[in-house]
């Protein structure tokens, strides 16, 4: 009897620790392809292989925009077949100078590879420390970026760039650092931003005026 109750409690104490880690269970069904009428799976017989393809992910998109970066999503909005499986597929392009402004996914990581050119990349870590890990990656090189934690990417090759990333989940998030701050409606007090970056309310009033043209 002692030794069944050993037993008991030690998967219990297992089950926990795996709860605690957030690990969820194993998906109940083949797949749950996205029914776009409703928030149920799409009928199975009703299933098709285009439900899992999404085409065009080698064509560069347009970064002919300030930031000089573009970004090509391949979630569940384009591939039904991803709902529930947390993966999300994400291609950069980089014009000369382009960058993807310093961002934070607070429901994954990801994980990048660099398919031309040189990215200078990095993220931060957690208060008090805020240590910035960085490094510049050449072509084939992989990075990673822990969940939730601030990071960018910049080219700083002489010509284009280009990267691919994937994020382990089906909806990461994107909280784009400046416009969370400056852009919000409506706006953040003067007061505050400016005693929180200790600067004048004249200096708050033109960054804000970036996200509210």
């Amino acid at each position: 009897m002692a030794s069944q109750i050993l037993v008991i409690v030690s998967f219990l104490a297992i089950s926990c620790s795996l709860a605690a880690a957030g690990i969820e269970p194993g998906p109940l069904q083949d797949f749950c392809v996205a029914d776009p009428t409703s928030s149920a799976c799409l009928d199975p017989k009703l299933v098709k292989p285009d439900n899992f393809f999404s085409g065009g992910f080698h064509v560069p998109g347009n970064t002919s925009n300030p930031s000089g970066s573009s970004v090509t999503s391949a979630s569940v909005a384009q591939i039904p077949g991803l709902n529930t499986l947390g993966l999300t597929l994400i291609r950069f392009d980089f014009a000369h100078g382009g960058l993807v402004t310093p961002h934070i996914h607070p429901r994954a990581s990801e994980i990048l590879t660099v398919l031309e050119g040189s990215l200078l990349v990095g993220f931060v870590s957690s208060s008090p420390e805020n240590r910035l890990f960085s490094k510049v990656l050449e072509q084939g090189d992989v990075f990673v970026f822990p969940i939730g934690l601030a990071h960018f990417l910049s080219n700083v090759g002489n010509g284009t760039a280009a990267a691919i990333a994937s994020l382990n989940s089906q909806n990461p998030g994107f909280i784009a650092i400046p416009s969370n701050i400056f852009g919000t409606n409506p706006p953040i007090g003067d007061d505050v931003l400016a005693k929180a970056y200790n600067v004048d309310k004249s200096i708050v009033e033109k960054l804000r005026a970036q996200f509210h043209s």
